[in-house]
C-alpha cells in the first residue's frame, strides 16, 4: 500500500507505526524523558513513541510543544517520523528544528489504514508512505 501526501519536513524513516486516534499535545501530553503518552484518557495513553513512526490527527496545545519535541530529539526519545491528517504550526516547528520527517494530507486516512505495529517507510521529500 502506498499513501501520498504533503511534505512538511523532508527526510527518510523506516520503522514501526504507533497510531493515536486523538490529537496530541507534546506539552503535558508526552513525557519527554520516557517518550510515553501521559495524557489521561488519551487513546494512546502509556504507549512509547520513541523510535517509532507516530501517526495522529493533529497537534494541539502550547507553543512550548515545539521545544518538547526538540528536547525529545536531544534525549533520543523522539519519534523517527510523524504522519498527521493535518499538521498545525506548533508541531511543524518542532519537527523542523528537530529534523523529524513530517507528512500530512494523505490521499487515504492514515488513522484508518495504518495500524499499530505495521512496518512502513516514510519518504517525506517525495510525500510517500509505503508499507513494507
Amino acid at each position: 500500500m502506498i499513501l501520498k501526501g504533503r511534505k512538511i519536513v523532508g527526510g527518510y524513516a523506516e520503522g514501526e507505526v504507533i497510531v493515536s486516534e486523538d490529537p496530541v499535545s507534546f506539552y503535558g501530553g508526552v513525557d519527554p524523558e520516557s517518550g510515553k503518552i501521559v495524557e489521561p484518557n488519551h487513546s494512546a495513553y502509556g504507549k512509547k513513541i520513541s523510535g517509532k513512526i507516530f501517526v495522529f490527527p493533529t497537534g494541539k496545545g502550547s507553543t512550548v510543544g515545539s521545544y518538547v519535541i526538540y528536547r525529545m530529539k536531544k534525549l533520543g526519545t523522539a519519534p523517527i517520523a510523524i504522519i498527521n491528517k493535518e499538521t498545525e504550526a506548533i508541531l511543524a516547528t518542532g519537527c523542523v528544528i528537530s529534523e523529524i520527517p513530517l507528512i500530512d494530507k494523505t490521499n487515504l486516512d492514515p488513522i484508518k489504514v495504518l495500524k499499530n505495529g505495521m512496518k512502513i517507510s516514510v519518504k517525506a521529500d517525495e510525500g510517500i508512505i509505503e508499507t513494507l
